[in-house]
């Protein structure tokens, strides 16, 4: 270790052992902690990236340097190295201490009063960790996520390398493009009136390196989407791994993600068990009737059972007319304090109610709607097999609310029963055949106007039965909401990793599905001006996808946040409060760029 350190320090903080005493050393670091054990005596704790090493100054000189310092001053230290009196098993440095003969004072620390302890930064109010991030990225316990960013990034590197792919970056200012979010845009000074935007995804870029003749692409790939923030969505900005294959399907896709991620996940992941190849496959509508989600967490135990014929027409109103879902926790200990705060978060999620029944340990259905069901008490406890102790949750609604419903309380009970989740591991799996289009919000004057036929993800999938399937979308022999598409999307552990698809690279066929959602040849020309006549002169079936590294970070160092992982996060308004960012600007930038602002 201490071959990689510069010459103004022999080792690090955390290299020093007892072979190592008698030796004359020099340490530089943060003055992390100071006790005084008596007016000539006083022990330094010295903090480096590495680790942490104990001096013990009682020299009067140095002590008069050591009592002028604030902690988080940085010095350095030359010294012996000496066996410790009184050993700390709990440190690699634990054997050891440095006797100082001079110390110098690199960076002083002008404030007595951090803002948080170092060591404690996690449990300040975000605002303050954000503000102050370089004291925050001072806490071991943070620094080492992005140590292990670091290290994952380099592992997918050299993965996708080993797999042929070859790593091109794409621009960062393009021309903004509708592709779903909002775009970030940078106005363009010598383009008057004209405005750059910053790339919500590489995705026409990759798609053109196909088209191109490039075989096989990725890079860790900066995004940039104008959207708001959540536990797994970075505001702003986050980087994805991005990957394109030319001449390739859907199964080409899979089989390179199947060999890539395991390995990373196995060996940095905090579960050392990750899903072998073939990952689980499920259908769209298949993942909402079995977890009621299409991003499911397949550690959960509990799967949805369709007890609407069981208990339909039972007397309860909600149920009338209504799919009913439900979710069965067998051995269920929880109580009923636990049950309601189960079906009132399941209510604030999603905006729904969920309702619920027992079997007691005597046999008999009790608690909740149980008074309903009495009559039908053998045919539930046959068909559910439920055993004494079991409590079930229900959903009822139209079919897809049912099953969105009883998927949140799928997973709430996961996360909350220890018993219903086998939570040390990762488990993948693939979703596949997503519809390729869906209804969207209404068009036209008055409320009764018809709601208008949307993408329901990428645009530039390709849909399964190709131009033939459109056509018969557009002639009204298919209903348009039954074409489905050749696009997946990987899933972890309940948190979707990534969407890809095989692209739609043929321009006949991709008019065809523009003109479904009201769209002519002439807009996806104008649109999207590059892709459309590459691909007219000839591009290869061509396929990809796109994980993205936070979330993956985020998953492999076992955080529920995603800031927790990204160097230098934004709050969840899109700020950075480190830099003050988003701020004003000068007049004079904006003259020059022909902007006015308007009054708000």
């Amino acid at each position: 270790m201490s071959g990689h350190l510069s010459q103004n320090r022999t080792h690090n903080c955390n290299e020093l052992r007892l072979i190592h005493a008698g030796e004359r050393v020099k340490l530089c670091g943060w003055m992390e902690n100071v006790r005084e054990v008596s007016a000539n005596l006083w022990f330094v704790v010295l903090r480096d990236f590495y680790g942490v090493t104990q001096i013990v100054v009682e020299d009067e000189t140095l002590l008069d340097i050591v009592r002028g310092l604030n902690k988080e001053s940085t010095i350095s230290v030359t010294g012996t190295v000496r066996e410790r009196s009184a050993k700390n098993p709990n440190l690699p440095t634990g054997e050891i201490e440095i006797v100082p003969e001079k110390i110098e004072v690199l960076g002083r620390c002008r404030y007595n009063e951090l803002p948080f302890p170092i060591g404690r930064s996690r449990e300040a109010d975000e605002a303050a960790r954000l503000r102050y991030r370089y004291l925050d990225l001072r806490n071991p316990s943070v620094k080492q996520n992005i140590v292990l960013r670091c290290r994952v990034v380099a592992a997918l590197r050299r993965s996708m390398a080993e797999q042929g792919f070859l790593e091109i970056a794409t621009p960062i200012l393009t021309a903004s493009s509708p592709e779903g979010a909002r775009d970030y845009l940078v106005p363009a000074r010598n383009h008057p009136g004209k405005f750059y935007a910053l790339p919500q995804a590489p995705q026409q870029f990759k798609q053109i390196l196909m088209a191109s003749g490039f075989d096989r692409y990725f890079q860790i790939a900066p995004c940039f989407r104008d959207e708001d923030a959540r536990a797994d969505r970075s505001p702003g900005e986050f980087y994805q791994l991005d990957m394109e294959m030319a001449f390739a399907s859907q199964e080409d896709v899979f089989a390179v993600l199947e060999t890539v991620l395991p390995p990373i996940f196995e060996r940095y992941g905090k579960y050392q068990i990750a899903s072998a190849a073939p990952f689980t496959r499920l259908g769209y509508t298949e993942a909402f009737a079995r977890y009621g989600s299409d991003k499911p967490d397949l550690r959960i135990k509990p799967e949805l059972r369709d007890v609407t014929a069981l208990i339909s027409g039972c007397g309860f109103g909600p149920f009338a007319g209504n799919t009913v879902e439900a979710v069965v926790a067998p051995d269920f200990k929880e109580t009923r304090k636990f049950i309601d705060q189960l079906c009132a978060d399941t209510e604030v999620q999603t905006g729904e109610k969920s309702y619920w029944f027992r079997l007691d340990e005597t046999g008999e259905l009790v608690g909740g709607i149980a008074k309903f069901l009495a009559e039908r008490k053998a045919e539930i406890i046959d068909a559910l097999r439920l055993k004494p102790g079991a409590f079930v949750a229900l959903a009822a609604g139209k079919t897809e609310t049912a099953q969105k419903t009883a998927g949140v309380l799928r997973k709430l009970l996961g996360e909350r029963v220890p018993s219903l989740m086998d939570r040390e591991r990762y488990e993948f799996c693939w979703i596949v055949d997503f519809p390729m289009f869906e209804l969207g919000e209404s068009v036209g004057a008055d409320s009764i106007s018809a709601p208008r036929l949307e993408f329901c993800h990428n645009p530039f999938s390709m849909p399964k039965g190709g131009l033939k399937t459109l056509q018969k979308a557009a002639t009204g022999e298919i209903d348009p909401l039954s074409v489905t598409a050749d696009q997946y999307d990987l899933v972890c552990n309940g948190v979707e990793l990534s969407s890809g698809a095989v692209r739609n690279h043929d321009p006949e066929i991709m008019i065809a599905a523009f003109e479904l959602v009201g769209l002519g040849e002439a807009d996806v020309m104008a649109k999207f001006p590059a892709m459309y006549n590459a691909f007219c002169y000839g591009a290869p079936p061509h396929a990809g996808i796109a994980p993205g590294v936070d979330r993956i970070v985020m998953l492999l160092a076992g955080e529920d946040s995603i800031r927790e992982v990204i160097p230098f996060p934004m709050n969840k308004s899109a700020q950075d409060l480190m830099m003050n960012a988003p701020s004003a600007v000068e007049q004079r930038q904006l003259d020059e760029l022909g902007i006015r602002l308007a009054e708000r």
